[in-house]
């Protein structure tokens, strides 16, 4: 396969249109990311959680992928739980709606304002 040199994958962030509000940072770190999948994982990325004995394990492999914090271990986690039935995934979902159980646009939407409603709760202290 065909690499992508640095600046390649930068143009295709920036666009038109543009894939991200940060082109260059994101390109940066999906070249990180795509480099971490090929040399640990072989160049397939679905190893990350096939190969995880448990939860635990699990969230280890993710935490340790360039870019992903706590918010997207709980993300990708709870994703592969809640829409691709991985069942190693299951203890890594949230108690709380999350973006992995969006499965329409109508659950988007739901899911931004019980964010956005949960976001002001803490603003003003009452969570």
């Amino acid at each position: 396969p065909k690499k992508l040199a640095a600046m390649d994958l930068t143009d295709a962030f920036r666009g038109p249109p543009a894939i991200h509000r940060f082109p260059g940072a994101m390109a940066e770190r999906v070249r990180e990311l795509a480099a971490v999948v090929s040399e640990d994982y072989g160049g397939d990325a679905s190893r990350i959680w096939t190969e995880a004995k448990d939860g635990d394990e699990l969230k280890k492999r993710i935490g340790a992928l360039p870019g992903f914090g706590a918010m997207k271990i709980t993300g990708l986690g709870a994703t592969l739980a809640l829409r691709f039935g991985v069942k190693v995934a299951e203890p890594l979902v949230p108690s709380h709606p999350c973006l992995g159980g969006v499965d329409s646009p109508q659950a988007l939407l739901d899911y931004q304002a019980a964010k956005r409603a949960h976001k002001a709760k803490l603003r003003a202290g009452n969570a």
